[in-house]
């Protein structure tokens, strides 16, 4: 009898089937822990949300400026996260392609949307220069552009709603292929329902809470997996 299992042998390249490094896995894992960095500092660094000075633009910029700190290690984790996902996203489509059958879109939709997370976490992490020397010397800082600025970092690095459409795909594949263990596929499905369901809704920024903690199970799992095999 035919199975899913033979049939997705058959329709595998030599490229596909070839031994992979598990570099790729590592640096999910370490984008994963980055990201959650990244979230934990935009949580900390408030001053445009306390609402102690709420509607006073200048007492914002003061709060702003004791908050240099988790700025910058928000900045920096944000970028870390993107530049390691670039190596991720890519690796997960490999991995995801050499198990499901020729054609699917599954490899494309997981890789892809975390290149739009990629993509997010740099841009969330693009105007701390124009602004972090601002906050240092608040004289010089107009009031109204620095909140606009704190509103940036405490919106833009939490759109993950790519990260629910990668985590579904994964899902899916594992459901029907069997590409990661069943722990691992339903996970994906529910933190990717949770992250995706959030990030097209008006409350789009609570997709931040679940995407980076997808992102480093889904890592740690892959990895674990690799590793078994290779």
């Amino acid at each position: 009898m035919t199975t899913i299992h033979d049939h997705v042998e058959a329709v595998r390249t030599p490229e596909e089937t070839s031994p992979h490094g598990l570099g790729w896995a590592v640096a999910g894992l370490c984008a994963g822990v980055a990201s959650l960095v990244t979230i934990v500092a935009s949580s900390l660094a408030d001053g445009v949300y306390d609402e102690s000075v709420a509607g006073d633009a200048p007492g914002i910029v003061e709060k702003m400026g004791d908050q240099i700190p988790q700025i910058l290690v928000m900045h920096t984790a944000a970028v870390i996260s993107a530049v390691l996902l670039l190596v991720f996203a890519p690796g997960l489509r490999r991995y995801v392609a050499a198990r499901v059958p020729a054609g699917s879109l599954l490899p494309d939709i997981a890789g892809g949307g975390l290149m739009l997370v990629a993509a997010a976490q740099l841009m969330g992490s693009a105007l701390t220069t124009e602004f972090v020397f601002g906050l240092a010397d608040p004289d010089k800082m107009v009031p109204e552009s620095a909140v606009f600025f704190g509103h940036w970092i405490g919106t833009v690095p939490w759109l993950w709603v790519g990260a629910g459409v990668a985590a579904l795909a994964l899902g899916r594949a594992g459901r029907r292929y069997g590409v990661v263990p069943a722990w691992l596929a339903w996970t994906s499905l529910v933190l990717g329902t949770l992250t995706t369901l959030l990030g097209v809704s008006p409350l789009q920024y609570l997709g931040g809470m679940f995407g980076p903690l997808w992102l480093t199970l889904a890592a740690l799992g892959l990895l674990r997996q690799t590793r078994t095999r290779s």
